[in-house]
């Protein structure tokens, strides 16, 4: 499979003791990935080194088989982004944003570019500084896709939307993708979005990869293994990852649900969320 990039032994260290890596993980073309994890985690560092926008300690990042470093100019113009803080002035108005990307990118489409401001109601003579949380983030998405970019980089690019915004913003990403000539890496605490339209999960915890995984195949095969508490000692430690202890039962999370249902059959099995997922693996005791 040919990968939109490639990430070999990554790691960035900060002042405050936190350190990212090493990472060393591929990102598909054609696909969207799913990037998740706590607050703290480093996914945001690890977008940033990807961006060439953070200077990373070790390790090497190529994009479209080019080392960004060398071919940063040419690269982005493939590459479109949201982040999670808007970088545009507060004083400019939407049909600015118009002129300045015009001469930023060669590909910006200007038609595109107000097709999406027309499709999300977006008043093009307002300036930033009067828009609502939802309608920056719904410009942000305009203003990425509008220079036609093989790439898109996508820091919580849902938060603040209402639920049918949503939901189009989603589709607009299925069909970026529909070609398998674009991807998306796309990192969001709203881990149902992921479980819509994601094709690999990628989860980090302080700074290390803990999981690197085909979406079905964690749909497919990971659980909730539920009992009693007078039953803990019947789970043997080799068919679960963690456990987490409640009030009057223990969660088990597995990855290998077919063979787990047959040897315990008296027991609950449940699939499981994206989010249980994330909490167990965090949260869970080994």
């Amino acid at each position: 499979m040919i990968n939109a990039v490639e990430i070999k032994n990554l790691s960035k260290s900060y002042n405050n003791g936190f350190k990212l890596g090493e990472i060393s993980l591929n990102i598909p073309k054609g696909l969207i990935i799913g990037l998740i994890g706590e607050n703290g985690a480093g996914k945001t560092t690890l977008i940033k080194s990807i961006l060439n926008i953070i200077k990373i300690d070790t390790g090497n990042i190529k994009i479209f088989d080019k080392d960004y470093i060398n071919y940063e100019n040419i690269i982005k113009e493939d590459i479109g982004v949201v982040l999670d803080n808007m970088f545009f002035p507060e004083l400019l108005t939407l049909s600015d944003i118009d002129k300045i990307m015009g001469d930023i990118f060669k590909n910006w489409d200007s038609k595109l570019y107000f097709d999406f401001l027309n499709k999300f109601n977006l008043p093009i003579k307002r300036t930033i500084k009067n828009l609502s949380k939802g309608m920056r983030k719904k410009l942000e998405i305009a203003t990425a896709l509008a220079h036609h970019p093989k790439l898109l980089i996508l820091d919580e690019p849902t938060s603040g939307l209402d639920p049918i915004t949503r939901s189009e913003v989603l589709d607009i990403f299925q069909n970026f993708v529909q070609d398998e000539e674009h991807t998306i890496l796309f990192s969001t605490h709203i881990t149902s979005d992921l479980e819509h339209i994601a094709d690999y999960i990628i989860f980090i915890d302080q700074g290390k990869l803990v999981l690197n995984e085909n979406k079905d195949t964690i749909v497919d095969n990971y659980g909730i293994l539920k009992c009693d508490i007078d039953d803990f000692n019947k789970v043997s430690r080799e068919d679960y990852l963690v456990y987490k202890k409640n009030k009057y039962s223990y969660d088990f999370l597995i990855n290998n649900k077919s063979k787990i249902k047959k040897k315990y059959r008296d027991f609950v099995i449940d699939n499981i969320s994206l989010e249980e997922l994330m909490i167990l693996m965090i949260k869970g005791d080994k």
